[in-house]
């Protein structure tokens, strides 16, 4: 107990219970962890084509930078955590769709990671990992766009590619929000609701409602059209 009171302390959470924020080594230890688990990560990501670049680096650092400022604009909050930011998801499926699964997970870690530095809310370790970490990482899997881009040979799929790879990463971190709130918030469902469905419903509304705006603004043609030269650039 001494040695986790040491990196945080325990605090009302407002609703009648104990959460937890970090306490000033427990901020140095969380910046310590994202710097080696990065490291760690680009060494273990072995494969050529899963390699990140300099560039690639660089455009993942700018594109973290953009969703954490679009995620503090919260077009609607809700009262137990989750908000309908201003395209903030996007940003980081970009990533993904550009570059490929590994690059798009990695820049999700990261985006996690700085989000659990910045505004903390911690019940537990594992509720910690699956609420940050894992849930941001999953928005990575809109990488699986960009392996659908460059196999298939189809037009409809190619320029669905950022829409299908876009809503992949969401339903990735729809579903540890699921996790997360069945498990660890299950105890605030509304009454009459199970753990199950009001995890499912909560979560499914400020995610769904942002997907389904960051589609409609992806499919304008002049946000497409700049969003394929921005790719062109980023890939030269």
């Amino acid at each position: 107990m001494e040695m986790l009171s040491f990196f945080a302390k325990g605090v009302d959470d407002g609703y009648g219970g104990i959460m937890y924020l970090p306490t000033t080594a427990g901020y140095v230890a969380l910046v310590i962890v994202m710097v080696v688990s990065l490291l760690i990560a680009s060494f273990l990501i072995g494969k050529k084509e899963y390699r990140i670049s300099a560039r690639q680096l660089a455009v993942s650092a700018v594109c973290v930078a953009l969703a954490f400022m679009t995620s503090n604009i919260k077009l609607f909050e809700m009262p137990m955590g989750g908000s309908i930011t201003l395209l903030s998801m996007l940003f980081i499926a970009l990533i993904g769709y550009w570059y490929g699964i590994g690059a798009g997970v990695l820049t999700g870690v990261a985006y996690g990671l700085l989000q659990l530095i910045v505004d903390p809310y911690i019940l537990t370790i594992p509720q910690m990992l699956v609420d940050y970490p894992l849930a941001f990482g999953a928005l990575g899997l809109s990488g699986i766009g960009y392996h659908i881009h460059k196999t298939f040979d189809c037009k409809v799929l190619k320029f669905g590619g950022l829409q299908i790879g876009y809503l992949l990463g969401v339903l990735g971190r729809y579903f540890f929000a699921f996790i997360s709130g069945w498990i660890f918030f299950g105890e605030y469902a509304w009454e009459g609701w199970g753990a199950v469905p009001y995890s499912l419903a909560y979560n499914g509304a400020y995610l769904g409602v942002e997907a389904l705006i960051t589609l409609i603004v992806i499919a304008l043609p002049p946000v497409a059209k700049a969003l394929s030269r921005v790719k062109n650039m980023v890939n030269e």
